[in-house]
């Protein structure tokens, strides 16, 4: 994982990050112009420098260079090739790394067209977690049947992480699975091509907002269950809801700190019917913590 990173890096910055150490517990790799060098493991934020990881102040600082450098990699100078990501604010590397981007954005007619002067990154680093899944597959398969479920965390819990395993698990025990990957975040897709182990039996429609993907699945795939990361939008709930009258199972998540805030959301009066259980998530023993399963029927 570290050198398929490191070399989307400019040279700078992959000499300062290559001697780490703890790179199975870095999260995130942030970037800003004229600001610290920051990676974030285990909920906390380290500065690194030439001696290795330090506290934040005494971190190097990155340069506009080492940003724009590391950038024109990344696309590999194609930047108009990219543009649809990039006009969405991120990028999927090659072995399933998103990068957020931040910059001036360029309206056209009120809607975005693309980002420019890129002042920021945040490298997401993507890994499997084998197993993420374990303590509630008896309550997402029972038997020879799915139930769908709902996973509910605050932010950066390991919602994405459980859904990935759980497509999996499904998958390679032949359940035809597919998955509405509208972040590029379950599956991980570069150029069209999952870079994480989503299971042999998987369709992904990827980058497609989640309520159209849903209807392709539908029309197209012959799904047993379809999974979603992040429902936000009515129609998210409303597509939900047609794949369950479909006899289509589903398994999504969404942000929320408990059954009571999740339920004040507007996409739950159209969707709360999709699901029969809902799975609470925290990091009280790490990401992933399963705090409770909630049956909803």
């Amino acid at each position: 994982m570290r050198s398929t990173l490191l070399q989307h890096l400019a040279p700078n910055l992959r000499t300062l990050l290559e001697p780490i150490r703890t790179w199975e517990l870095i999260e995130e790799i942030r970037l800003r112009i004229n600001q610290p060098l920051l990676i974030k493991e285990r909920g906390l934020e380290y500065g690194v420098n030439r001696m290795g990881i330090c506290r934040v102040h005494e971190s190097y600082c990155v340069t506009m260079e080492d940003l724009t450098r590391s950038f024109e990699i990344m696309t590999d100078n194609s930047w108009y090739a990219l543009e649809d990501e990039i006009r969405s604010g991120y990028l999927t590397l090659s072995g399933g790394h998103r990068v957020g981007i931040s910059g001036k954005v360029v309206l056209e007619r009120g809607y975005i067209k693309t980002l420019k002067y890129i002042n920021g990154l945040n490298i997401r680093l993507a890994r499997a977690v084998p197993g993420a899944a374990d303590p509630v597959m008896r309550q997402i398969l029972r038997g020879d049947r799915i139930v769908s479920t709902l996973i509910i965390s605050p932010p950066g819990c390991g919602k994405t992480t459980l859904l990935r395993d759980i497509c999996r698990q499904l998958s390679n025990r032949g359940f035809n699975v597919v998955v509405i990957d509208e972040r590029s975040e379950i599956a991980a897709c570069h150029r069209g091509i999952p870079q994480l182990d989503i299971g042999e039996s998987t369709y992904v429609i990827d980058s497609c907002p989640k309520a159209q993907g849903i209807s392709m699945a539908l029309r197209g795939l012959a799904p047993d269950v379809i999974i979603t990361d992040e429902i936000g939008h009515p129609d998210d709930g409303t597509a939900l809801a047609d794949a369950i009258r479909a006899g289509v199972e589903v398994i999504s998540s969404c942000h929320g700190a408990d059954w009571d805030s999740v339920q004040q959301r507007t996409w739950m009066q159209y969707g709360r019917a999709a699901f029969a259980q809902a799975v609470f998530l925290s990091r009280r023993c790490g990401p992933g913590t399963v705090e409770q399963v909630l049956k909803l029927d």
